[in-house]
């Protein structure tokens, strides 16, 4: 007698009482059975599966995706050419074999990309707004997680299997995505192991098999879930369709510190520099100096494999931020935390200004920490959690984050809780200084109150119950014009307002324009 081939529903019983019986009742299996319902093989013996379609239409040139970079990204302006470059010429060839497919048996080699540069620089940032450009799938994920496969951890396949999910289960367009491996400086393998090193040559070996060209099958050996969807399929319809993903076109991107590897360079250059004409190699250049240099045998040295690193050919180093570029990140990056700092006050109806000052302080505080760009929220979080705390529960309005709130937050938030006047004079400052910064950007002119007039215009505008910006544009009506003319007759672009300026503006302007003509003469 045969036995009874069990239903889906008597399946998902079986597997529930064991991890029951293993896990205490803790883990709950999904509706394994609904999801793997199919229709019955009468209906779908001659219907083929649908497939999701996708066109490829890339356009982009190099300093297109350079100046969108530009907007997120400080710095790194040789990260980001040689970045744009390397991807214009992957997709270009994609886009050439997605339109031709006889172009697919031309020779050419990859773009695949190994990035350098300390941590917090935005490596992964600049890659992420790639894809997002483009509108293909991104995955990233950290090299420390995957071992060789046979061992217990992640298996580099699934890199391939999550763009898929990325993808929205679009296969096509998943085979056009980007791989993004960070910390693969840590799958360097050292030279002296004894032993098998199963997170180490394995996984280069691996990914290796992926960034040639390979097949991957979706359904992965170490997923329940999905071969029992697969004995489903098979006790359905008597057979099981093999899913696989073509890894040709699909762009891998690996990049680490490589911490110690810029001693092997400098060592390198210095040997070949040996002699009397030899130019002396500076004790005090950084990493990002060397990493200029490296070579493939740089990276063979650092423990990665010859067949590896060939299969990296674009190198793209990424270099130490400094003070400057993160208050720039700060003020002028559309990707700026201070952004998410002004929507979580804004919930509450508090309106949260960032001085200079403040933003000058918190990058002064960030670069302490080495971390690069991502000490700037761990410093704004320390200084602020009290702030987003505290004050929804106030009533106030708004505030300023100044040098003084990030160096002393505790003293400052009881300031401006306890003396409303103090506050306000703050805000009404900043919003002076914004005025200057707004007239500057509309006529290209450089205005700045000095302390008495701003002392006063603070004053009258709280006399007259008026905005800052109300109270300047109507004492600066006629100033834009009246400047123009200075500039025009003295090249002179900034200027000075004095207290005068504010109690006389039409006064003092005619004087400064009568003056630029004698110069002229």
């Amino acid at each position: 007698m045969k036995n009874k081939i069990p239903t889906p529903e008597e399946i998902q019983k079986d597997l529930q009482d064991f991890v029951n019986r293993k896990y205490g009742g803790t883990v709950q299996l999904g509706n394994l059975a609904a999801a793997a319902q199919a229709p019955s093989p009468e209906s779908t013996e001659d219907v083929p599966s649908p497939k999701k379609t996708f066109d490829l239409k890339f356009d982009l040139k190099p300093k297109e995706i350079k100046k969108y970079l530009d907007r997120y990204v400080i710095k790194q302006a040789d990260a980001k050419k040689a970045l744009a470059i390397a991807v214009c010429d992957h997709y270009n060839h994609v886009r050439e074999c997605h339109e031709n497919p006889d172009a697919a048996d031309a020779d050419y080699s990859k773009q695949n990309i190994v990035m350098l540069g300390p941590t917090g620089v935005g490596k992964t940032y600049l890659i992420r707004h790639i894809a997002k450009l483009i509108g293909v799938p991104f995955v990233k994920a950290d090299a420390t997680r995957f071992s060789e496969t046979g061992y217990v951890g992640a298996n580099v396949d699934d890199l391939i299997r999550e763009l898929v999910t990325q993808a929205d289960d679009n296969l096509e367009l998943a085979q056009y995505g980007i791989v993004y491996l960070d910390e693969a400086d840590k799958i360097a393998t050292p030279p002296n192991i004894i032993g098998r090193d199963v997170s180490g040559r394995g996984v280069q070996t691996g990914l290796l098999k992926l960034m040639e060209e390979t097949e991957v099958d979706l359904r992965a050996s170490h997923d329940v879930a999905s071969q029992m969807r697969a004995a489903m399929e098979f006790q359905q319809r008597g057979k099981v369709e093999k899913e696989v993903i073509n890894t040709r076109h699909i762009l891998f991107i690996i990049s680490g510190a490589f911490t110690g590897m810029e001693k092997s360079i400098k060592k390198r250059m210095h040997q070949s520099r040996i002699g009397f004409s030899a130019n002396v190699v500076s004790q005090t250049e950084d990493a990002g100096h060397y990493f200029q240099h490296v070579t493939p045998k740089d990276f063979i040295d650092y423990g990665f494999e010859p067949e590896f690193i060939g299969r990296l050919p674009v190198h793209v180093i990424c270099s130490e931020l400094e003070v400057e570029d993160l208050f720039h990140i700060l003020k002028h990056s559309e990707g700026s935390i201070i952004r998410q700092y002004e929507q979580a006050f804004q919930a509450y109806g508090i309106t949260v200004m960032f001085a200079d000052s403040g933003l000058h302080r918190i990058a002064e505080k960030a670069i302490e920490q080495k971390t690069g760009a991502r000490a700037l929220m761990t410093v704004c979080e320390k200084a602020l959690r009290d702030y987003k705390f505290e004050l929804p529960s106030t009533g106030m309005q708004e505030f300023v984050v100044t040098a003084d709130v990030i160096d002393t937050p505790q003293a400052e938030l009881q300031r401006i809780t306890e003396d409303g006047t103090y506050n306000r004079n703050i805000v009404m400052h900043e919003q002076i200084r914004r005025y200057e910064a707004r007239f500057h950007a509309e006529h290209q002119l450089q205005i700045r109150f000095n302390d008495d007039a701003t002392a006063l215009l603070c004053e009258r505008a709280i006399a007259n119950e008026q905005t800052v910006h109300q109270l300047c544009d109507a004492l600066l009506e006629s100033y834009q014009h009246g400047l123009n003319l200075i500039k025009q007759n003295t090249g002179q672009s900034v200027f000075t307002f004095p207290k005068a300026v504010v109690e006389n503006p039409d006064t003092v302007l005619e004087e400064w324009i009568r003056k630029s003509y004698t110069k002229k003469r």
